[in-house]
């Protein structure tokens, strides 16, 4: 397959498609559950649904990683132009007999295109989440207008019809999909792979904030019953949210360039090897392809083990913040704060867990796909948090900002 068959755009129709029909199940789905429920609070729920689906997404994403099946299919958007591997069924049978533990087989062609239903179908959600948004909107600034002039100047949208950050989302979900595009076109780029993870992550939280921040108005916000740590901690959960999303990099890293396995044993890298020779500078050049260096070269195994020792210690400083918090929090007299607290606490031992595991077991799939999944689900707890508790603002500037305001401070 040459250079200008990667993108092939015969299959985007039926593609699309097929997104829309898997987007319609769950979406009939919350029509029906929610046919009482005002609009604001559909959108709302589909705001939380697709933050579900989404991080479902992200932990599938993972496992199509890590099963080697990012180039399953080695064009885009289809499978050798073809809607599905049904179509192209010759063709990956040709490249399986050629080399039977490649890149391409029937298997992993099927993980491919299913990774890409589900993204397309999750892209879809977020268009009708937009849609209804804008919707919504236009109907509150056209039921604002007097009957006669002058009009006034329009007032604050209110939170839960405010469409910026469904617009956000997908302007973002628009550039995962062409990082997805340029993952395989790149045949596995190490840092458009670790972008495209981070851009996962970044759409979780991004729905998030959206579900959290638009609730509907008169409502009592989900996070706070399920225990937010509240104002005073919050420049403390902004560091740590920012230190996970920087260990999210630095584990993508590692995995996109297999570099799990370059310490076998903790809390030693390796056997007597409390500090092994590392290659920062070669392990961290971030133009390069795959298992190469800028010029072509072979990746150094001193590289790989300046990778991973690079995640062992931001992994200690993540969990030190986050012990530092939890146990902050344990000691608050407030019952959220002290469930904050508890759940914090179990995310980080069970990340600490799923990552020591990778090591000592031998990097087993379903460890992986826990810590993965476990960083996912703590940048959306702490992305939740953050969004569910307002900003501290002086008493004076509360009252000039007066109750409109304030109801939408929030919007983006």
């Amino acid at each position: 397959m040459t250079a200008a068959d990667l993108i092939d755009l015969r299959p985007v129709l039926w593609l699309l498609l097929t997104g829309a029909a898997l987007a319609a199940l769950p979406l009939t789905w919350l029509l029906r559950r929610h046919r009482q429920a005002s609009p604001a609070q559909r959108r709302h729920a589909l705001a939380l649904l697709t933050a579900v689906l989404t991080f479902d997404l992200i932990v599938f994403g993972a496992y199509t990683r890590l099963s080697d099946s990012g180039l399953g299919c080695p064009d885009w958007p289809g499978c050798y132009a073809s809607a599905s591997p049904v179509g192209a069924h010759a063709q990956i049978g040709q490249a399986q007999q050629a080399h039977p533990t490649g890149p391409v087989t029937h298997r992993k062609a099927w993980i491919e295109m299913i990774h890409r239903y589900l993204a397309t179908g999750v892209g879809a959600l977020i268009t009708v989440l937009a849609f209804w948004h804008w919707r919504a909107w236009w109907q509150q600034r056209r039921h604002r207008r007097p009957a006669g002039p002058p009009a006034p100047e329009p007032g604050p949208v209110p939170t839960d019809a405010a469409p910026g950050w469904a617009t956000l989302c997908l302007v973002w979900v628009g550039l995962q999909g062409a990082f997805g595009a340029l993952t395989v076109t790149m045949k596995l780029y190490p840092a458009i792979v670790t972008l495209h993870l981070l851009g996962g992550i970044g759409l979780l939280a991004l729905l998030c904030v959206q579900a959290a921040r638009q609730q509907p108005l008169g409502q009592p916000s989900r996070p706070a019953r399920v225990g937010a740590p509240g104002t005073t901690c919050r420049p403390a959960v902004q560091a740590l949210l920012l230190l996970v999303i920087a260990q999210v990099m630095l584990g993508g890293w590692v995995s996109t360039n297999y570099a799990v396995l370059a310490c076998d044993s903790f809390p030693h890298c390796r056997a007597g090897e409390a500090w092994p020779v590392m290659d920062f500078a070669a392990g961290f050049e971030w133009r390069r392809e795959l298992g190469r260096q800028s010029g072509g070269e072979f990746l150094p195994f001193e590289a790989l083990t300046a990778i991973h020792m690079a995640h062992r210690l931001g992994a200690v400083l993540v969990l030190g913040v986050l012990a530092w918090l939890s146990l902050h929090l344990l000691n608050a007299p407030d019952p959220g704060q002290r469930r904050a607290g508890r759940c914090l606490a179990a995310l980080g031992s069970a990340q600490l867990l799923t990552g020591l595991s990778n090591v000592v077991l031998d990097w087993p799939l379903p460890s992986a796909l826990a810590h993965t999944a476990g960083a996912a689900l703590m940048v959306a707890l702490l992305s939740t948090w953050l969004a569910a508790q307002p900003r501290p603002q002086g008493l004076g500037r509360q009252l000039a900002a007066g109750p409109a305001a304030r109801v939408s401070a929030d919007t983006p």
